[in-house]
This record gives C-alpha cells, sequence and structure tokens, in this order.
C-alpha cells in the first residue's frame, strides 16, 4: 500500500513539472532583440515641432535642392481647358479626286511617324469606272485611231500633189492629223492613267486610313501630315471678357515652359465657351500630338503681388493643407502652410505664409515630406 502511495506521488509530480511554463534565458552576447531599436540620432528624422532633421549627407543624398524666394509684382493667371490642333500653315491633308482603288507609292504606303518631304508621292489612286463607260472610252478610241490613219494618208497625198494643191488644204491636213493624234492620247491616257497622291509640304505623317487595294472614294481622308515644331493651341474661355485682357500665354510641357502666340478669338460660342486660338513652336512640341488636351496657362494683364517657386515644392501635410519645406538652419527644415496662385504651369505665386529670402526647398521636398 505504501508503495503504491509513493509511485501516485512521484507521476503528479512529474506531471506538475511539465506543465509549468519554462523560462529560457540566453547568454551573454546571444540577445534576440526583443527590444525595439533605439533611434539614430544622427540620421533624418521628424521633431516634436513637425520640422524635420537632415543631416548633410542625407541632404546630398537626396539631392536636395534650394531657391532663395523673392517678392515682386506677378501677373494674375488665368488656367484654360485647351486642345492641340493642326497648325493650317504647316499642316496639310491628302486626299483623292477621284474614286479608286490605292496602290503603294514608290517607297511604298507611309507609316504614322515618317518623315515626307514635299511633292514626294505617297501612294496612287487607280480610277475605278463602270464597264460601260470603260466600254464607251475603248469604242471612242477605236473611232479616233481609225480617223487619225484616214488623216494621215492624206496628208501623205496632198504632199504628192502639192504642185497642184493649194498650201492650205496641206496645212489642214496635217492640223486635222495632229489633232487626232492628242485626242488619241487624251482618250488612252484616261483610261490607264493614275492619280498620284502627293505631300503638300514636308513634315511627318500623323495619321494613315488606308491600305494596300483599299477603295476609297472621292475627297475621303487619306494621310494627316504636320510639323511637329509647329502646332495650333485652341483654349476654350468661359468667361469672354479674359479675350480683351490678354498679356501673354504658356504651355507646360513636362517641367518646360513653352511661351505662345496669340493669335485672336473666334467670334462666336462653341459649348457656351470663346475659343482662344495660340501659335506655338519649339522642339518642346514634339511631345505632343493633334487632338491632345492640355493646359493653357493665360497671364492677364492684371497684376498681383507674390512669390514665384516651382510647383514642385507644393507639398501636402497630414491635414491635406499646402505646404513649402524652408531651410532654417544647415541641416534643419520647417513646414510653412502657404496659399498660392496658379502662375505659368512651372510655377506658382505664393501669396502668403513666406517672407522674401526663405530658402524653399524644390529638389528633394518629396523626400523631406516622406521623414517621420
Amino acid at each position: 500500500m505504501r508503495r503504491a502511495q509513493k509511485s501516485r506521488l512521484v507521476t503528479a509530480c512529474v506531471l506538475l513539472a511539465l506543465a509549468a511554463p519554462w523560462t529560457a534565458h540566453a547568454g551573454d552576447g546571444h540577445d534576440h532583440g526583443d527590444a525595439p531599436a533605439a533611434p539614430s540620432a544622427n540620421g533624418p528624422q521628424r521633431q516634436p515641432d513637425g520640422s524635420v532633421f537632415l543631416p548633410k549627407p542625407a541632404q546630398r543624398q537626396l539631392g536636395v535642392r534650394t531657391v532663395v524666394t523673392e517678392e515682386k509684382p506677378l501677373a494674375r493667371a488665368v488656367e484654360l481647358n485647351g486642345t492641340v490642333l493642326m497648325d493650317p500653315n504647316a499642316g496639310g491633308k491628302v486626299q483623292p479626286l477621284n474614286a479608286g482603288r490605292i496602290e503603294p507609292g514608290p517607297r511604298g504606303l507611309p507609316t504614322p511617324g515618317q518623315t515626307v518631304r514635299k511633292g514626294e508621292v505617297l501612294a496612287f489612286v487607280v480610277p475605278s469606272t463602270a464597264p460601260i463607260e470603260r466600254s464607251n472610252q475603248s469604242a471612242q478610241l477605236a473611232e479616233l485611231r481609225a480617223a487619225k490613219s484616214l488623216a494621215d494618208k492624206r496628208v501623205v497625198r496632198l504632199k504628192e500633189l502639192s504642185d497642184t494643191v493649194p498650201r492650205k488644204d496641206i496645212e489642214a491636213a496635217e492640223s486635222e492629223a495632229a489633232s487626232l493624234a492628242e485626242r488619241i492620247a487624251a482618250v488612252g491616257g484616261g483610261l490607264a492613267t493614275r492619280e498620284a497622291l502627293v505631300a503638300p509640304l514636308s513634315g511627318v505623317i500623323a495619321s494613315a486610313h488606308v491600305v494596300t487595294g483599299q477603295v476609297v472614294d472621292a475627297r475621303e481622308l487619306v494621310f494627316e501630315i504636320i510639323d511637329p515644331g509647329r502646332l495650333r493651341i485652341e483654349a476654350l474661355a468661359y468667361d469672354p471678357a479674359l479675350a480683351a485682357d490678354v498679356g501673354s500665354a504658356t504651355l507646360a510641357i513636362g517641367g518646360q515652359r513653352v511661351p505662345l502666340s496669340f493669335v485672336g478669338a473666334a467670334r462666336s460660342l462653341r459649348e457656351q465657351a470663346l475659343p482662344l486660338s495660340f501659335r506655338a513652336q519649339g522642339p518642346a512640341l514634339n511631345g505632343l500630338a493633334v487632338g491632345q488636351p492640355v493646359r493653357v496657362f493665360l497671364q492677364t494683364k492684371q497684376k498681383v503681388s507674390g512669390i514665384a517657386v516651382p510647383v514642385a515644392s507644393l507639398m501636402k501635410n497630414p491635414a491635406n493643407q499646402t505646404v513649402v519645406w524652408v531651410k532654417t538652419a544647415p541641416e534643419r527644415f520647417e513646414p510653412r502652410t502657404v496659399t498660392t496662385e496658379v502662375l505659368d504651369g512651372v510655377s506658382v505665386a505664393v501669396t502668403s505664409g513666406l517672407k522674401p529670402g526663405d530658402r524653399v526647398a524644390t529638389t528633394g521636398a518629396t523626400l523631406i515630406n516622406q521623414v517621420r
């Protein structure tokens, strides 16, 4: 009996030992990193007041650049929706005068983007005629050839009798034979000729709408040719008074400012808006396509006092306010809440929140705004 009680006691001790939690302790130098790592005091970090500490090595690594602000009178601008159009003096359309079948030119059918020269043959159009019409032309050609043969024989006979036949009769016969020859050439050319579609100017093929063997109608658009360095921009102004207040205009393309020349305003509304026409030139236009929507920044004759800063300097804070980062110390940047107005698409006019002489971050401002 005593032996059984002792056995049960040993078994209970073993079960209690297995159920108890085991705690493992690592030796010296074998910490498993349960505690969070302490932040480095020498790295970029956000300060409690919202500013950013950015060491000089980090500024060079992020490519941070700043610009010194200057307050001056700026033109009040208006942003308009515009569309890229073909310049009528630097673009053209190729259309056939007759219906027919398309045949490739000497270099084959041109493709969009291909450069062509003025007067170059792009394609041929073989005129399509009804069978009865072609039969009538063939019959007329046969009659003309028979009449030409008789006229030639009559000229030969009259020349043999030149001593007794008046000179005017011989000349009349020769004139009749020459007239019949020209009529035969005209009718024969009408049966076998092809209409050549030539480039009206030098430029780039903007669009092609045909393939080999396609049948086209008269005046159907076949090719469009443009000069990519000369385009027309049309903007819609819902305030007709802007037409009399145009000072200058610009177009922003990939961070580049392209000046526009104001051509004029239409005298009829389109979709309750007044179309304004501008002329654009320059290599920066090569990235635009006809029909592409663009933004036109119209500088009026009115002035506003402000500070011009690049668009890349504008950021958003957690409250969705527009801010810029101002460098207040060699390694310290502070956010400034600002109010802006449009200027030219590349820069904006800051009307409040900055003072002259502030160093505003331009390149790398996005990376500064992401420091936490």
